[in-house]
C-alpha cells in the first residue's frame, strides 16, 4: 500500500502527474454541475456518454498550453486556466439558475445596461455550494504551497506537448461527429443553447456564442435588399385576413398598454388559503367588454423583458442569444407600433420606474419612435419608494398620472411596472397575502409580489374610471414572461396540484394573459393559440391601420383563418393539435405520440417544426442584417431618432408645448386643473 502511495506521490511531483491530476479534477467538477445545476435533459445513452466526455477536449487544449513550458511557469498557467475555467462555471451556475439558459457573449457585452440592482438578486440566488466549483483549486494550491506536491524543473518535452494538442482536437472531433450523428443540424438549427452544453460543453458554447456574435456583426455588414424581398413574399403568402367585425374598432381611441411584470397565466383566478391572489385583474379578465386570450404564451429567449417589448412592438422575435435591443437597438431601422401611430397624429410614450438605460431603452425607444420616455430621472424618489429593480408599482403609477393626463390625445402608452420580479421580495407592510408553502423559497413570495401588483392595477383601473379615460382608451394588459423558471419542478406542481410536471406541462405553464378592454367591445374568452408575437398586428387590425405590407410574423389574433403554430424561442412549438418540446411530440392531453404519428401526422408535424425554423431564421435575418433600412411601406416615414430628447428639461418643454398646441390633453380637459388628486392608493408609503 506505502508503495503504491509513493508511486502516486513521485507521479504529482512530475509536470505529466500533476497535468493529469488536474484535469481528472477539472472534468470531476463540471461533470457534477452538468448533473446537479443544469436541466440539459439527457435521454439516452449517448446523450449521457457525451456529456461526460465533452469536458475534455477543451480541458487537454487549454491545461496543455502548460506543458510548453517549464518549471514554475508552467504549473501557474494550470492554475491559471483553472481558476478562468471555474469562474466561468460560476458564473452560468448563477445565471442558469434564474433564467435557465447560460451566458453567452452578447449577455456580456450588454451587461453594462442590465446590471443595476443585480446584486440583489445575486445575493438571493447564490448558494453556499456554489464556491465548491473552486475546492480544487484551493486544494491543489494549499499542496504545491507545502510541497506535498513538489514543482518539476525538468525542461519541456515539446513533442509531448504536441500530442496533448493532437489529441484534444481529435477527441473533439469525434465529440462532435457523435453529437451530430445523435442530433442532426446541431450548429446550424442553433434555437436552444441546452443542447450546446449537452452535446459539446460549456467551453465550447462559449467559444461558439462569441462566433455568434462576431457573425451578428457580419452578417449586417454583407446584408442587402435581396434579403428582404424573398422575407416579403414569405410573409405576404402566410399573412392572416383582419377580421372585420373586429377591424377598426378601436379607431382613434388612446391605447395603454399595461405590462405585468413576470405574471402568468395560471395566477388568475388562483387562491391561496381561499384569498384570491389576483381579484383585480380576474375581475378585468372575465368583464364583458374584454377579450380574454387562455392559450397565450410567451415567446421571450435571453432577452427576456426586452425581448417580449420587441415582439409587442415590431412583431420580430428577439435573439437566440443576448437582446435585441442592447445590441442593435441604438443602430438598427425600426418599423414599430409607436412610429406608427405617431405618424396618424398619437402622442407615444412608455413610463418605467428604473433608469432609462436598462435595457438600453433609453436608446431603443427612441428608434421605436417614442416622443417621450418617463423613466426614474422623472420621478420622486425616497427612501422605501423602491424594491428590486425600481419603484413600487402604487408609487409608480400614482405618480405616472401626472404625466400622463398631459399627453395630447389620442395617445399611446405603455406603463411598465416592476414590484413582481425576481427575486419577489416585498416589505411586511404591503404583504397583504400569506406565502405559498412549496418550500421553495424563490417560489413562494411570488404570490406576495403578484398580489401587490393586482392591488396597484385596481388602483389604476380606478383612476381611469374617475378621469374619464377608460371609456376612451383600447386597454391592453399582458405578462411579458415566465415568472417561475422551469428549474423549480418540485414547487411548480404543487402550485398546479400535480404530482409531477412533464416536458408538456412546463410548456403550458409558460402561459400569460393577453387582455384587450375597451368599452362597448365584444368580450369573452378567446382560446386560439397565439403568442407576443401576434400583439403588434392584432392591435393594427384592431385600430383600422393598413397592415398589408409591414415587415410582422406573427398574425391578427382575433383573424378567424390563422395559423395557430406558437414558436417558442428555441425552436419548440406548440399548438391546439401536436406540440414538440425538444425531441419528443405531445397531443393537445399532454401525452407522448413521437412513435404513434401516421405517416400524415408525421408530415403535418414536420411542417410545423419547419414553420418555426422559417419564422425564426427570418427574424434573425431581419434584426442581425438590419433589413428594414432596405424597405419601407409607402406611407411609412423613416424614425429620425435625434427628433426625440428624453432629458427631463427637453422632454417636459416639448410635452407642455405639444399640450398647447392640440389641446387634447386630459389636462387641457380639465381645465388646467390636475387629476392627480383622483389617484386613490394605499400605498402606506404615501400615507
Amino acid at each position: 500500500m506505502r508503495s503504491v502511495l509513493k508511486r502516486i506521490r513521485n507521479g504529482l511531483d512530475t509536470r505529466a502527474g500533476f497535468f493529469t491530476l488536474i484535469v481528472f479534477l477539472f472534468w470531476l467538477k463540471t461533470y457534477i454541475v452538468y448533473q446537479t445545476e443544469f436541466t440539459l435533459g439527457i435521454s439516452d445513452s449517448m446523450q449521457k456518454f457525451l456529456l461526460a466526455v465533452n469536458p475534455l477536449p477543451a480541458g487537454l487544449l487549454f491545461f496543455g498550453i502548460a506543458l510548453y513550458f517549464r518549471g514554475k511557469k508552467s504549473y501557474w498557467i494550470m492554475m491559471i486556466v483553472d481558476l478562468i475555467q471555474s469562474l466561468w462555471i460560476f458564473s452560468n451556475i448563477l445565471y442558469y439558475r434564474e433564467f435557465s439558459d447560460f451566458i453567452s457573449v452578447s449577455i456580456i457585452k450588454s451587461s453594462g445596461s442590465v446590471s443595476n440592482n443585480l446584486s440583489l438578486s445575486i445575493s438571493q440566488i447564490i448558494h453556499p455550494t456554489d464556491f465548491l466549483v473552486f475546492a480544487d483549486i484551493i486544494i491543489l494550491a494549499v499542496l504545491l504551497f507545502f510541497k506535498f506536491i513538489k514543482v518539476d524543473y525538468s525542461p519541456a518535452k515539446r513533442r509531448y506537448a504536441a500530442l496533448v494538442t493532437i489529441a484534444s482536437v481529435i477527441l473533439f472531433a469525434c465529440n462532435l461527429s457523435l453529437a451530430e450523428k445523435d442530433r442532426s443540424q446541431l450548429l446550424t438549427r442553433t434555437f436552444d443553447n441546452n443542447y450546446i452544453v449537452k452535446y459539446l460543453g460549456l467551453n465550447f458554447y462559449a467559444g461558439y456564442s462569441g462566433y455568434q456574435a462576431y457573425h451578428e456583426s457580419l452578417t449586417k455588414s454583407k446584408a442587402s435588399s435581396k434579403d428582404i424581398t424573398k422575407i416579403l413574399a414569405y410573409i405576404k403568402k402566410h399573412r392572416s385576413v383582419a377580421n372585420m367585425s373586429y377591424y377598426g374598432k378601436a379607431k382613434g381611441k388612446n391605447v395603454i398598454i399595461f405590462h405585468l411584470e413576470s405574471f402568468q397565466q395560471f395566477l388568475i383566478n388562483y387562491k391561496v388559503n381561499g384569498k384570491e391572489v389576483t381579484p383585480n385583474i380576474n375581475k378585468f379578465y372575465s368583464n364583458k367588454n374584454t377579450i380574454s386570450f387562455d392559450n397565450f404564451f410567451n415567446q421571450v429567449g435571453q432577452g427576456k423583458t426586452s425581448d417580449a417589448e420587441t415582439m409587442l412592438e415590431n412583431s420580430l422575435f428577439g435573439l437566440p442569444s443576448g437582446s435585441a435591443m442592447t445590441t442593435y437597438g441604438t443602430t438598427n431601422t425600426f418599423e414599430a407600433l409607436p412610429a406608427i401611430l405617431n405618424q396618424r397624429g398619437y402622442s407615444t410614450a412608455a413610463f418605467h420606474g428604473d433608469v432609462g438605460s436598462f435595457w438600453n431603452r433609453d436608446n431603443t425607444y427612441k428608434s421605436w419612435g417614442y416622443q417621450y420616455f418617463f423613466s426614474e430621472n422623472y420621478y420622486k424618489v425616497k427612501s422605501g419608494y423602491s424594491v428590486g429593480y425600481g419603484l413600487k408599482d402604487k408609487i409608480f403609477l400614482k405618480q405616472s398620472v401626472k404625466y400622463l393626463q398631459q399627453l395630447p390625445q389620442p395617445f399611446y402608452a405603455k406603463l411598465i411596472t416592476l414590484t413582481n420580479h425576481y427575486p419577489y421580495e416585498l416589505d411586511k407592510k404591503n404583504q397583504t397575502i400569506a406565502k405559498t408553502k412549496t418550500g421553495d423559497s424563490t417560489v413562494d413570495g411570488y404570490v406576495q409580489t403578484a398580489h401587490y401588483l393586482d392591488q396597484a392595477f385596481g388602483e389604476f383601473i380606478s383612476y381611469l374610471k374617475k378621469s374619464g379615460l377608460y371609456n376612451k382608451t383600447m386597454i391592453v394588459v399582458y405578462g411579458d414572461h415566465y415568472g417561475i423558471s422551469n428549474n423549480h419542478k418540485k414547487a411548480i406542481a404543487q402550485l398546479l396540484g400535480k404530482k409531477s410536471v412533464s416536458s408538456y406541462d412546463l410548456a403550458m405553464f409558460q402561459k400569460v394573459p393577453f387582455m384587450i378592454h375597451m368599452k362597448g367591445l365584444q368580450g369573452g374568452i378567446n382560446h386560439t393559440y397565439g403568442g407576443e408575437i401576434d400583439v403588434m398586428p392584432t392591435l393594427m387590425d384592431l385600430l383600422g391601420i393598413k397592415n398589408t405590407d409591414t415587415v410582422q410574423l406573427g398574425n391578427d389574433l382575433l383573424s378567424t383563418k390563422r395559423n395557430q403554430t406558437v414558436v417558442f424561442r428555441d425552436g419548440d412549438f406548440v399548438s391546439p393539435k401536436y406540440s414538440k418540446i425538444g425531441s419528443t411530440i405531445y397531443d393537445n392531453n399532454g401525452k407522448v405520440v413521437t412513435n404513434k404519428l401516421t405517416k400524415k401526422q408525421k408530415a403535418s408535424v414536420n411542417k410545423q417544426e419547419a414553420r418555426a425554423d422559417k419564422t425564426l431564421s427570418m427574424s434573425d435575418e431581419i434584426i442581425t442584417g438590419d433589413l428594414l433600412r432596405f424597405y419601407k411601406p409607402s406611407w411609412f416615414k423613416k424614425v429620425n431618432k435625434s427628433d426625440y430628447s428624453y432629458k427631463v428639461s427637453d422632454a417636459l418643454k416639448e410635452l407642455k408645448a405639444a399640450q398647447k398646441k392640440s389641446g387634447t390633453s386630459l389636462l387641457s380637459e380639465n381645465g388646467g386643473v390636475s387629476t392627480e388628486s383622483l389617484f386613490k392608493t394605499d400605498a402606506p408609503e404615501l400615507k
